[in-house]
């Protein structure tokens, strides 16, 4: 028998301040991750979906299997902590569900929770499970994320992966390098390998990630041109890249402005995700004194993605 890790589960209204206060909540108890996903209404015969931004978000997250004391423990810690978010008047936030998980079951408990999705104009995020009648046009991101986040199902990787689509209408993807900082499931790092960047690179702190990009690159026949290992920067010895992407969020994106420039060269454009708008400002001017320049912007509720270009 595998061993046994807990999974918590609970939904949170759809704000980007009670998503930030529940996720940060949950990360301390569950450093592998929190996956954050938005609701959504099937369309298409269930075939893909659209989301819903007046249904609340749900948040999961997984304690990896340790000891049964120190496992209950974080779990009481976790609802005390919710229980005092509730008591300086934050919009109510669902009832904290936890069950028994094995961790050889884990992945394939998270999948009914995925659908095949539409991002952009032409992009399609196709869980590997799913089926899907690709359309003449389409650009089919094959995804199995495992116990790694990052489906497209959030914003901030939405608007990511909408900014590399158009980076490649530009003409700015195809044979560009690319790195991809904080890759999760890596689908940012094969967005830009299916648009034709050459070569891509994705790093996270987490090896799980790393090893959910490899394989999630496999999928997708990207395993000679998508490179992913754990780690984060500067990266000792790497050339500068073309582009970079990095949906992290706003407190890395300031501390990290300097190597996130340092890992362009001159001239190259970045796309930083994973901002709530209230710190929009503050990520600008780090970038601004880091030596980077905004070009462009994108939102979607209160999330914001910017498009900064290095100048020197």
């Amino acid at each position: 028998m595998s061993a046994a890790g807990t999974w918590l589960e609970l939904s949170v209204p759809s704000d980007h301040e009670a998503v930030e206060q529940v996720s940060e909540i949950l990360s301390r108890a569950c450093p592998g991750g929190v996956a954050i996903e938005a609701p959504f209404m099937l369309v298409d015969d269930g075939l893909s979906a659209r989301i819903d931004p007046d249904k609340p978000v749900t948040l999961r997250a997984y304690i990896a299997a340790i000891d049964s004391g120190r496992a209950r423990a974080a779990v009481e810690q976790v609802r005390r902590d919710l229980g005092h978010l509730q008591a300086f008047a934050l919009r109510p936030i669902g009832e904290l569900q936890t069950r028994v998980v094995h961790e050889a079951d884990w992945a394939d408990a998270w999948k009914r929770h995925f659908p095949v999705l539409r991002v952009g104009r032409r992009l399609v995020i196709q869980p590997s499970w799913r089926r899907y009648r690709r359309r003449p046009t389409d650009v089919v991101i094959r995804l199995d994320p495992g116990m790694a986040f990052g489906t497209g199902l959030h914003p901030t990787t939405r608007l990511c992966l909408a900014g590399i689509e158009e980076w490649a209408d530009a003409g700015l993807v195809d044979r560009a390098r690319v790195l991809d900082v904080g890759c999760g499931s890596g689908i940012l790092a094969i967005c830009a390998a299916l648009l034709g960047a050459r070569p891509v690179v994705g790093v996270d702190t987490d090896p799980i990630a790393a090893e959910a990009t490899r394989a999630n690159a496999a999928l997708n026949g990207l395993e000679d041109v998508l490179e992913a290992r754990r780690g984060t920067l500067p990266l000792a010895g790497e050339a500068e890249f073309d582009l970079v992407c990095a949906n992290l969020i706003a407190g890395l994106l300031v501390a990290m402005a300097p190597d996130l420039r340092a890992a362009l060269r001159p001239g190259g454009r970045m796309l930083a995700s994973g901002i709530f708008a209230d710190r929009e400002a503050e990520v600008a001017e780090a970038f601004a004194s880091a030596g980077l320049r905004v070009v462009g912007r994108q939102s979607e509720t209160d999330w914001v993605m910017l498009d900064a270009e290095r100048v020197d």
